[in-house]
């Protein structure tokens, strides 16, 4: 079965639930700084959650760029993440709305993980597929940030029940791991031939 109508939903859900969050933005009281600034706790939401839609897509692409085809079992665990991706607006809102009480933050933790479970079904069949020898497998490595991960959510969800801010703080370390960039995902997508970023002429390549 061919990836293309795989990629292209997942690609439209995503910005779909950009869109969302976006248009949930509410106006601030007074067109002043001090009106801005009484919205910042939802512009943090916000950037966080933008952050972490972003870092999906990111390895979303990167990971059906190494797929070979999909199966049914893939199409399956491909919507069982878009599910949990798809609760990130309205999570970030319940969150914002209580003014960052101890349950949303919690449950927006609950949701993060969840969604971070889906990922790793959706990509362990991917590697199934391909095998252990496979070129998602060998890009992927020992995967220590997958591993890191889960740890942090659930520290992060346990915080809560000590400050909502810590937990919040949780769930931003796990963005910044995220946002570096994964050296062997990036090697195994770089064409033949190019080295750091340079084209090497096809008479010279290997």
């Amino acid at each position: 079965m061919e990836k293309n109508r795989l990629e292209a939903l997942s690609d439209g859900v995503l910005a779909i639930i950009i869109t969302i969050m976006v248009l949930e933005f509410k106006t601030p009281e007074t067109a002043d700084w001090a009106g801005l600034a009484s919205i910042y706790p939802t512009l943090l939401s916000y950037l966080l959650s933008f952050i972490y839609v972003g870092i999906y897509w990111n390895n979303h692409h990167h990971m059906i760029k190494l797929a070979d085809r999909v199966t049914g079992g893939i199409l399956w665990a491909n919507l069982h993440l878009l599910f949990w991706l798809s609760l990130v607006p309205f999570m970030t809102r319940w969150m914002d709305d209580s003014g960052f009480a101890m349950v949303p933050v919690f449950m927006y933790g609950i949701n993060l993980m969840l969604a971070a479970i889906a990922y790793a079904i959706l990509q362990a069949g991917f590697v199934r597929q391909q095998g252990p020898s496979g070129p998602l497998a060998t890009a992927l490595g020992k995967n220590r940030k997958a591993r890191i991960s889960p740890v942090i959510y659930i520290a992060g969800c346990a915080l809560t029940f000590i400050a909502p801010a810590f937990g919040l703080l949780a769930y931003a370390i796990v963005a910044a791991l995220w946002l570096v960039p994964d050296r062997g995902m990036e090697r195994a997508l770089r064409p033949e031939g190019e080295v750091k970023g340079f084209s090497v002429p096809d008479s010279q390549a290997g």
